[in-house]
């Protein structure tokens, strides 16, 4: 079903929980591959509500169906000079897909790239949210405008919980100014240690480093903008105008001098590099790898980043590369249990999400940590009050839930 008003969405839900029907939700379904498969008897998809209904660049503030595509997106945004601010990856081609992402995919996943370290997540920047509950009623949280304090803030509940709880039909986001330029300092040969105490400096530094990542020469070297230079790599992105963008590069470099020398990736390279950091272009798997290998996301406070790099070396052959100044971990390995309870294990009190794997493992294994019982006991009352049948994308983050 893809419903083109929102009168559409309201009679497809009202009908399918009268009937106990249970429904995948999607926009373009380029994220299927992401927690655990959903059995549903229906999909119900939001591609078709697509456009934006509100886009005032003096206000800061966009309104758009949750069908539009972040390309549609950005493009609008692009030509009034300003940007998405939490710089949503692209994770087609890390799905393996064709089509592509969508605002109300961003939004339901709170994906967010590498600029989080500055501003905030995707969650921090939804305004207000128009959606459908499980039992067919609309419910509208937020606004748009900026100052916003009216009601109950279901934005940012409904931001990240995957289409378990409603689904969405617009969605309101704060936009800001893009940056003239961007310059990026690498140091090289850096071990994972070392870097995190580098990019910690720079983070702490008062030049508004917006990226801060490391990656092993192995990571590094599938990423065109970064393989020329043949070791491993750490990265400090400033994003500004100009002429600041030259200042503070040179002073952070100054600073950073005692990690060694750095290198500097003008403003074509330094996009290249942080849109593959972004859409994890290092973890696309080559023809026939994705159904033997698997995908974490680990977040977990910087300094334990490193740690978390050697725990899951030692107990597998594993790939990773630090985002967030060492804060996010992505990790690949063998799609298996073993290698699952691994990783968790090296996460340690931190999140981590199974981000990619074979759909008989994705259904074995937990996807997302378990919470503690008060907590589920919130959450479960939570998806009650929205969603009383479980009609909504069942199973999606917990199994029978």
């Amino acid at each position: 079903m893809t419903p083109t008003t929102e009168a559409g969405v309201i009679e497809a839900i009202r009908t399918a929980h009268a009937n106990s029907t249970p429904l995948a939700i999607c926009g373009n379904a380029s994220k299927q591959g992401l927690l655990r498969p959903v059995q549903a008897a229906e999909t119900l998809s939001t591609a078709a509500l697509a456009g934006i209904s509100l886009y005032s660049p003096q206000e800061l503030i966009l309104a758009a169906g949750p069908g539009t595509t972040m390309a549609d997106l950005a493009d609008a945004v692009a030509a009034k000079g300003q940007h998405i601010i939490s710089e949503p990856p692209d994770l087609s081609a890390f799905y393996g897909t064709t089509t592509a992402p969508t605002l109300g995919g961003m939004v339901a996943a709170n994906l967010s790239g590498p600029r989080r370290v500055m501003w905030g997540a995707t969650r921090d920047h939804v305004m207000g949210i128009a959606a459908i509950n499980g039992t067919g009623e609309r419910i509208h949280s937020g606004g748009r405008v900026l100052k916003n304090v009216t009601g109950l803030d279901l934005c940012k509940l409904l931001t990240g919980s995957h289409g378990t709880l409603a689904v969405m039909t617009e969605i309101t986001l704060k936009v800001l100014p893009a940056p003239e330029r961007r310059g990026t300092l690498v140091l090289k040969g850096l071990d994972p240690t070392n870097a995190v105490a580098a990019l910690s400096a720079a983070l702490g530094s008062p030049y508004a480093v917006s990226g801060a990542a490391h990656l092993p020469k192995a990571m590094a070297a599938r990423i065109p903008a970064l393989a020329w230079l043949d070791d491993s790599v750490t990265l400090a992105r400033i994003e500004d105008f100009t002429p600041a963008v030259a200042y503070r590069t040179e002073r952070l470099k100054a600073d950073l001098a005692s990690y060694g020398p750095a290198e500097l990736l003008d403003d074509a390279a330094s996009v290249s590099a942080w849109a593959a950091i972004r859409d994890v272009t290092p973890m696309v798997d080559t023809e026939g790898a994705a159904t033997s290998t698997a995908v974490w996301r680990v977040s977990v406070r910087p300094s334990a980043g490193p740690a978390v790099a050697a725990a899951v070396s030692r107990a597998f052959d594993a790939a990773w590369f630090m985002d967030w100044g060492g804060g996010l971990l992505w990790i690949a390995g063998p799609a298996t249990p073993e290698t699952h309870a691994a990783v968790i294990a090296a996460a340690g009190q931190g999140a981590w999400t199974l981000m990619r794997a074979p759909e008989a493992l994705r259904t074995a294994v937990p996807v997302l940590p378990p919470e503690p019982p008060a907590l589920a006991r919130i959450a479960r009352n939570v998806k009650a009050a929205f969603d009383p049948k479980g009609i909504l994308n069942p199973g999606r983050m917990v199994a029978g839930f």
